[in-house]
């Protein structure tokens, strides 16, 4: 059986982690990997993330089975654009940016016949939930473990790049989940993008305040948590990007953030204490619903089927098939 060729373009803590958890596969797949910082690249291959650094953008795609976009949002566009004309005819792309409908018309414009799009959006262990850490130095080779992996592929997309993506994803310690572009889109603006304009917006809306000065020496723990996400100026950025490439679900789901805020200013105003209480009492009890399902991760394992084998996975996907110790010598 021949090595296949899987190529990552962004080594920050997806792309490293994926890399990371293929490192005992390394006898049948080729991990390369590419980023504009070379800082990160370098230290992606020291951590064992890929077996080798390709500088060069199109060296570094034109041999590859699969290619993994794990980029930043406003870099997504410009590199389809870049490297279409080198993908071999089969290649896979998976996108992992937080904007799947529009990664899918850019792949539809852009890539030649024959070359192949999913949108690849990965969740993350529940072990690392209140990890801060950002970049390579956030990889882990079980980010995926205990988790879901949500696919979306554009309408006559080939089943059987749909297999390769939900296989990787199972490959990986993740469960894959299909969805679609705007069904994917929603759950992001919801889930993804509003924790951190609502982070965005708490900022403005406290430092813009004439008693500012004073009140940034009270501002503790609380604050800081809540506001963590705002900090980076790439995070937003990027924040920006999505935000605008996702717009009427993030429009919807805005409304609904003010309207709760709404109906919790009007029972304040009001000195509803039974309101108020309600309301803060139902927000607990629904994040710790939450909370606690998300570390169990119950929905994973719904199945008694057992999973396949890392070996029949690779082997399904690439034409490898690992002999049947059941069966006899000369059997089929």
């Amino acid at each position: 059986m021949s090595k296949i060729q899987l190529t990552i373009l962004g080594l920050g803590q997806i792309g490293a982690s994926l890399g990371l958890a293929l490192k005992a596969h390394t006898d049948q797949v080729t991990r390369v990997g590419n980023d504009l910082v070379l800082e990160a690249a370098r230290k992606a291959e020291k951590l064992g993330a890929v077996d080798q650094v390709q500088i060069n953008l199109h060296t570094a795609v034109e041999k590859a089975d699969l290619v993994v976009l794990a980029l930043p949002p406003d870099q997504v566009r410009e590199t389809l654009a870049i490297i279409a004309s080198d993908l071999k005819d089969g290649a896979v792309v998976l996108d992992c940016s937080p904007m799947s409908r529009s990664a899918a018309q850019w792949a539809q414009e852009l890539l030649p016949e024959g070359r192949h799009f999913v949108s690849f959006c990965p969740t993350v262990n529940p072990a690392y939930l209140m990890d801060s850490t950002r970049g390579v130095n956030a990889a882990h080779e079980d980010l995926f473990a205990n988790s879901l992996i949500y696919l979306a592929a554009p309408p006559a997309t080939d089943p059987d790049a749909v297999k390769l993506a939900a296989d990787l994803a199972t490959l990986v310690g993740s469960k894959p989940v299909f969805s679609d572009a705007h069904e994917l889109d929603g759950l992001l603006a919801a889930h993804y993008l509003l924790p951190r304009l609502a982070a965005a917006a708490l900022i403005n809306a406290t430092v813009d305040e004439p008693g500012w000065p004073e009140g940034r020496k009270i501002a503790g723990i609380s604050y800081a948590g809540v506001t963590h996400f705002a900090e980076e100026q790439e995070e937003s950025k990027n924040l920006g990007k999505s935000a605008l490439e996702n717009s009427d679900n993030l429009v919807r789901v805005l409304n609904n953030l003010i309207a709760a805020l709404i109906h919790l200013r009007d029972a304040i105003q009001s000195q509803d204490e039974e309101k108020v209480h309600s309301w803060l009492k139902h927000a607990q009890e629904s994040r710790l619903t939450w909370w606690e399902q998300r570390l169990k991760s119950n929905w994973v394992s719904t199945s008694a089927e057992p999973l396949p084998s890392s070996t029949q996975i690779l082997g399904g996907l690439f034409g490898f098939r690992p002999r049947d110790k059941k069966r006899g010598p000369g059997q089929s």
